[in-house]
Parts: C-alpha cells; sequence; structure tokens
C-alpha cells in the first residue's frame, strides 16, 4: 500500500507537470504508471524503470525559432512543442532560423541545424533492453552525440545511401547538402562507421567521410580541430559593468593554427547579423557593450593554408547587471517534477522578479512564485532577477541537473 501511494503521488505529480501528454495517454487507455512514465521518456531516470520493450518515442529538449513536426499517423504539419512525442515515421522541419534538440531512448542527443529536414527511422527496446536508433538527414545538417550504449545497441543516422553506425559516447556532425552534392559524415569525438555500396570507411576522432551522388567512392579525410570553448561557460550569467558592459572570451589553443573566428549571436541559429564575427590570432578577446540579454557564442580555428574548421560547441550565456546587493533576494529550495522546476522565494514588496527571463508571480508581501519552461537534460543555471523602482537590482543563481 505504501508504494502505491507512492507511485499514487509520482503520477498526480507527472500529471500537472505534463497536462498533455498525461491526458492523451489516458485516453488511449494507457492509464498504467510504468506505461505513462515510460511514455514520457522518464524510465530509464530517476524512477528506476526500464522501457517495455518495441516502439519508443523521443522527445524535445529544446527548441528555438520555426520548428515543426510532420506525424506519420496523420501526414500533417503542426507546430513542435516540449509536450509532442516523436514517433517512428515522424519529420522534423527546422526553418532558416530554427533550430531542435531531441533526445531518444537510448539517449542520443540530435541537434537538427537551421534549414534542415530529418526523419525518425527506428527507436526502439528489444526484450534484452538493447536500443536501435536510426534517423535519415534528408537534407540539412545536424550534430548528435551517444551516450554509454549497452552492447548489442546501435545508433545510426542515414545520409543518402550511406549509413553511419556511431559508437558508444560518440559524437559526429553530419551534412546532407543537396543542391552543392555535398554529403559529409565527421565524427569529432569517439568513433564510427560509413557504409555505402559495399564500402566501409571507419572513422576516428576528427576525421570524416565525404561522397557525391555520381561517384561509387567515399574518400578519408583528417580534418581541422575546433578550440574548446573556455569562458563564458555554458549556460553561465556575466555580471558586467553598467559603463562598459564588457564580456571577456576565451578558448584552448589548438596546434597549427594561425587565427581562430569568433562569432556571438542573439540567436542560437546565428541567423542574420551576428553581434560580433571577428577572426583574431590570440586565444581570447574582450567584446564591450554587450546589453543585457542572452547570447549565443561559437569559435572556429582557421590553418595555415587559411582553410577554416567546422564550429566549436556552440555556449549559451546571460549578461546580467551587477546588482548592488542593497536589494534584499532569498531562493527557496527548487523542486523538480520533471523536467520543470519550481521556484520560490522572497524580496521587498513591489519589485519585479525574473526566473530564466520570465517574469515570476510576487505577492505583496514580496513572495514570489513561478514554474519553469521544461529544461533540457543535463545541466541547467536557474537565474533569478529581482529590480525595485528605484533601479537597483539582485540576481542570484541556482544550478539544477535533469536527470
Amino acid at each position: 500500500m505504501g508504494m502505491f501511494g507512492v507511485l499514487l503521488l509520482a503520477g498526480v505529480v507527472m500529471y500537472f507537470a505534463f497536462p498533455d501528454t498525461a491526458n492523451k495517454l489516458i485516453l488511449s487507455g494507457q492509464v498504467g504508471l510504468g506505461k505513462v512514465f515510460a511514455k514520457m521518456g522518464l524510465s530509464n531516470g530517476s524512477n528506476g524503470l526500464t522501457p517495455e520493450p518495441g516502439p519508443q518515442q523521443a522527445h524535445f529538449t529544446n527548441i528555438d525559432g520555426n520548428v515543426r513536426v510532420r506525424k506519420a499517423s496523420t501526414n500533417t504539419w503542426i507546430v513542435a512543442d516540449y509536450s509532442l512525442a516523436l514517433e517512428r515515421g515522424d519529420v522534423v522541419q527546422t526553418s532558416p532560423e530554427g533550430v531542435a534538440k531531441i533526445v531518444f531512448t537510448d539517449s542520443t542527443n540530435y541537434t537538427v541545424k537551421p534549414g534542415s529536414l530529418i526523419t525518425i527511422q527506428e527507436n526502439s527496446v528489444n526484450s534484452a533492453q538493447q536500443t536501435k536508433v536510426a534517423v535519415q538527414v534528408t537534407t540539412g545538417k545536424v550534430d548528435l552525440a551517444t551516450s554509454t550504449l549497452m552492447n548489442g545497441s546501435k545508433s545510426q543516422v542515414i545520409v543518402g545511401d550511406a549509413t553511419a553506425t556511431i559508437a558508444s559516447e560518440s559524437s559526429a556532425e553530419v551534412v546532407n547538402n543537396i543542391p552543392e552534392d555535398q554529403h559529409e559524415i565527421l565524427v569529432k569525438k569517439g568513433s564510427g562507421e560509413v557504409t555505402r555500396e559495399g564500402q566501409t570507411i571507419p572513422l576516428e576522432s576528427y576525421t570524416k567521410a565525404a561522397f557525391s551522388s555520381n561517384s561509387k567512392e567515399m574518400s578519408k579525410s583528417k580534418v581541422l580541430q575546433p578550440p574548446t570553448l573556455i569562458s563564458p561557460a555554458p549556460m553561465q550569467n556575466v555580471f558586467v559593468d553598467q559603463a562598459s558592459k564588457a564580456v571577456n572570451f576565451s578558448w584552448a589553443p589548438v596546434d597549427n593554427v594561425r587565427a581562430y573566428r569568433i562569432r556571438v549571436s542573439r540567436n542560437a541559429s546565428f541567423a542574420g547579423p551576428v553581434v560580433v564575427d571577428d577572426k583574431k590570432p590570440s586565444t581570447q578577446v574582450l567584446v564591450t557593450n554587450l546589453q543585457e540579454a542572452t547570447y549565443y557564442w561559437q569559435v572556429s580555428s582557421i590553418g595555415q593554408d587559411g582553410k577554416e574548421s567546422i564550429e566549436s560547441e556552440t555556449y549559451k550565456f546571460t549578461v546580467v547587471p551587477k546588482g548592488t546587493g542593497s536589494l534584499a533576494l532569498e531562493i527557496g529550495d527548487l523542486v523538480q517534477m520533471g523536467h520543470v522546476i519550481e521556484v520560490r522565494g522572497h524580496t521587498e514588496p513591489n519589485a519585479h522578479v525574473m526566473v530564466n527571463g520570465q517574469e515570476a508571480v510576487v505577492a505583496s508581501d514580496g513572495a514570489f512564485h513561478h514554474f519553469t519552461n521544461p529544461l533540457p537534460t543535463g545541466e541547467n543555471l536557474i537565474t533569478v532577477t529581482a529590480q525595485n523602482a528605484k533601479g537597483e537590482v539582485n540576481t542570484q543563481t541556482k544550478p539544477v541537473t535533469i536527470q
């Protein structure tokens, strides 16, 4: 009875945290709590449940810009949202300014870059809990990263008539540029192999397999490595002086390069005008006059021959003005409900409170309360900023890890 009570309470919490998903499952007759958790993608998380054998669902962990989905079951396009489950045969399309991140049942993460179209070919688990994930990149570019895969599991990506199998704990970039007949699979970390028309090419870190449609052979080449970003760190709040609004960017050096290209943008797709696009011989640069906002940054290496590497990882940071500290701000314990975080705290009466860029509800006595949008799996920062009518600002951050 005690275990039943715990499961019932967990079900109620999940219902309020994910009402749309829960309602769809209940209406379809899947009322078992284990099935509800599995369909929500929580089966390998903190609840300790394992997915039932058979087809699984993938889920969005981040949506920037215009992203839409064509469901295999209805063959109609709908706007992507965090509650929408992705299944075999579904198609995901990003606009020229859109970016989407998707997590699969084996914890493989896909970042679908702007102007791309992918199809989920396979996402399943067998009775031995071995997973099989396969995604076809119809056009555009994707980044993917695998987790620790069980022996016998497969994570594959299909480009044209080539199939790449990516090893456990590896990452890759895949390009399918049909107008220019450019088809590439680049392993950035770990290993993998690409098979096409009977030819198989093994890939190591920063090696690339490429081919064109009118050629039967694939080529293998070593590529220049991008730098590893150091600061600002991902999800970091950078506190700046009101006068200079200066932010220092730094990254690790790469051998045999003559310069680096740094880009800073207000959106994750780097579409349209960027805030910074500059080439520097050093591994750090000071950028001034960055207004209070959220930014994305990346760096590529430029070799001695003038050729540019792929972009580094993209880090997200937020510029926050330095507070005087005179404004009271207290944050209570964070309460996690799936991918949603409940934030409670207290500040002075009549102050405005922002939580991760969204306005919180503040009572007359200064107590505030807020539920975040669904956060992606991994490490996240909860940023709370309070500001009063005098212009006094106080900002605090708390880390949270979504399993």
